[in-house]
């Protein structure tokens, strides 16, 4: 229960700190905390959970005021990422950030695209995306070693802290 309160206290933090400090004072040039903050709770959390903070996180981030994009597009990519992050981020925590740090604007982009956005083009993808890479990956170390510091300094592993055990649901 604490760990689930300090989960979204800590996307909480991030939203708040996306919209009214980085969004305003470093215009594009911008990292995006919430994914990198659902990216690196995923590879504390595992796969399932990292997915469900993912999505809402993202739906969260697309309830936000300065919204210009479809409702439930960064949910479905933040879902999709918090999942990958978490399934990789057990043995790499960091090359399972920087990954979806890397690959989550061109994700959103192409999702974008897909639905019909009229702003995403492909000279638009090409100058926006490697921008949106690089500072997410600059950011990328600092937001895994603040949650790593802030959300406990072992990984649980799923299951571990169930009552039933694992010989009762069938596997060994």
């Amino acid at each position: 229960m604490a760990r689930n309160l300090l989960a979204a206290l800590l996307l909480f933090v991030a939203l708040v700190l996306q919209v009214s400090v980085v969004n305003r004072l470093l215009f594009s040039w911008a990292p995006d905390l919430v994914l990198l903050t659902v990216a690196a709770l995923a590879t504390r959390r595992g796969p399932v959970p990292g997915a469900v903070i993912g999505f809402c996180g993202g739906l969260a981030y697309d309830l936000l005021p300065p919204s210009n994009h479809t409702l439930g597009q960064y949910a479905l990519v933040l879902c999709a990422l918090g999942y990958a992050a978490g399934r990789v981020g057990e043995r790499v925590p960091l090359p399972a950030v920087a990954a979806c740090a890397v690959v989550a604007p061109g994700m959103l982009a192409g999702l974008g695209a897909l639905i019909g956005a009229p702003g995403v083009t492909w000279p638009v993808l090409a100058t926006a995306w490697p921008r949106a890479a690089i500072c997410n990956l600059v950011a990328a170390p600092l937001v895994l070693w603040a949650v790593k510091v802030t959300h406990g300094g072992h990984r649980r592993r799923a299951g571990g802290g169930e009552l039933v055990p694992s010989w009762r649901r069938g596997t060994a």
